[in-house]
């Protein structure tokens, strides 16, 4: 592992506590191990990107936080211990997944599609509130409510998948390369929505990414897996001012 591994402290403050915990998380694909020994803490109402190359492990990190593969080590959320739990129950503790690839259901009309993300939910009234909320955060949706998911272009389809986990109300929203695919107009539209979101809502969101400058951009912490490790953590500020050290994880700039 790099020696520069936690070079900067991410910044807590009483007011705003630990909200997520992860400690010595490990996590693979039947003999194929990813992770090794993953650890971090995000405050409530924080955004964390995470960064890296492709294959280092970011996809699978979102999926052991959200209980799609098998883990040994140790996921706190909210002070309860969580680790090893099922999908569903993940779902019912707040926490929404929008994976890469948006995973829309093509036949289904736009809002038909919304009203799945609130299966875990039974206050009615609640949910229409929230269909509404999603319908002012994104505009489109309301326009195309009625028409098949799979007729969307794909900057409407990720808008369609966030829109579906904020339907679910999440304590946590785990979002998977949201702008692959994207134009950069649309992706900087949508990223804007997210930050939005998350000051609005006081959502908490890890969101992993390519576009480290528009990840940075909105994040309070980040850190860049490498191979399954941890090799950089800080605040997005100090991660996005050190040019040197983003071009040697990263391979790219992080200024515009």
């Amino acid at each position: 592992m790099s020696g520069i591994a936690g070079r900067w402290p991410v910044a807590r403050t009483e007011q705003n506590r630990e909200f997520l915990a992860i400690a010595d998380l490990h996590a693979g694909y039947g003999a194929a191990k990813v992770l090794h020994g993953v650890g971090f803490s995000v405050a409530e109402g924080e955004v964390c990107a995470i960064l890296g190359p492709n294959g280092a492990g970011k996809t699978t990190l979102l999926r052991a936080l959200c209980g799609m593969v098998k883990v040994r080590g140790t996921l706190r959320l909210g002070g309860t211990d969580v680790t090893g739990r099922a999908p569903e129950a993940m779902a019912r503790l707040g926490v929404a997944h929008v994976p890469e690839g948006r995973g829309a259901f093509a036949p289904l009309s736009v809002a038909e599609n919304l009203r799945l993300g609130a299966f875990t939910r039974r206050d009615r009234a609640g949910v229409e509130a929230d269909l509404r909320r999603v319908y002012d955060y994104f505009p489109i949706l309301r326009d195309k409510q009625r028409e098949p998911a799979g007729g969307l272009s794909g900057g409407q389809q990720q808008m369609l998948a966030i829109g579906r986990a904020l339907m679910l109300r999440p304590r946590l929203l785990l979002l998977d390369e949201p702008s692959l695919g994207l134009s950069p107009l649309v992706t900087k539209e949508l990223f804007g929505i997210v930050h939005t979101i998350n000051e609005e809502e006081r959502t908490t969101v890890i969101v992993v990414e390519q576009n480290a400058h528009l990840a940075l951009g909105i994040a309070h912490q980040a850190h860049v897996l490498e191979s399954g490790r941890i090799v950089l953590s800080g605040t997005a500020a100090q991660i996005k001012a050190d040019d040197q050290v983003t071009r040697s994880y990263l391979g790219i700039r992080v200024r515009p």
